[in-house]
């Protein structure tokens, strides 16, 4: 499916999703991007005033704004761009809080728009996302499902030498936007699947995540450990037919 994507973005995190998408993604894909504004008044009366003077062509917006007021920008991006879906997600609640996320959302289905708001990024599928611990919203979209085909959710393909039940091999078969699926895919490579899980989730800090280090409110979790976690739950299951579990038997003394 060939796409056409907008990609806005105010500052590191956004230029970083940006530059992994541009080296990674399917060569039909063309990608331009807009460095948005950073400053706007508390009301927006006009948002035709903040918008560039040409927009690009586009099938699909992603919205990696760090300022709240950009949302509100992209309904009429939506309809100068042509865009029939809109990805916006919320890796810090001060960047898309969680009821302008509703609203956002409300203002591009009146337009026709389908609008996708993962919480965080990387727990978008080809079918659905979280918006809270105990809640996945769905979405029809075939851009953002084409998208999340290649970006979303971290989805690997460990390769086990079955005797040292090292790791030998790790292919990305979804990396996560930002990139950090394919950093810890190469650093799981020599590590002994009894060490992978964690591994998984210390080569995921390391990258670094740049999601909120904040509590956050729907999950009673910062984000950037929600992330870790999807990492962590998918490695562990490519190596728990590998791993050796140790059972312990109350009131057996060990020399026993």
């Amino acid at each position: 499916m060939e796409m056409r994507i907008l990609a806005i973005y105010t500052g590191e995190y956004g230029q970083r999703h940006i530059e992994n998408l541009r080296a990674h993604a399917p060569q039909h894909w063309q990608i331009d991007s807009w460095l948005a504004p950073t400053h706007f008044p508390l009301v927006i009366d006009d948002p035709l005033e903040f918008l560039p003077a040409e927009v690009p062509a586009a099938d699909l917006i992603l919205s990696f704004a760090e300022v709240k007021g950009v949302a509100e920008l992209l309904p009429d991006l939506a309809r100068r761009s042509g865009a029939k879906a809109v990805l916006a997600p919320i890796d810090n609640e001060a960047w898309l809080p969680r009821g302008l996320a509703r609203q956002l959302r409300g203002w591009l289905e009146r337009i026709g728009v389908a609008c996708a708001t993962p919480k965080p990024l990387c727990s978008l599928t080809e079918q659905d996302y979280w918006v809270t611990r105990r809640q996945r919203l769905t979405y029809q979209s075939r851009e953002i499902a084409e998208f999340a085909r290649y970006f979303g959710r971290p989805s690997f393909t460990l390769t086990v030498d079955p005797q040292s039940r090292f790791i030998v091999a790790a292919e990305v078969r979804r990396d996560a936007t930002c990139g950090c699926a394919r950093f810890v895919a190469q650093g799981l490579v020599g590590i002994s699947v009894d060490e992978a899980t964690e591994k998984a989730g210390l080569l995921h800090h390391h990258y670094p995540c740049l999601a909120s280090m904040g509590i956050d409110i729907d999950f009673g979790d910062t984000l950037l450990h929600v992330s870790g976690n999807i990492f962590k739950d998918e490695v562990g299951e490519q190596v728990k037919p590998y791993r050796k579990i140790q059972y312990i038997a109350p009131g057996i003394r060990s020399e026993d």
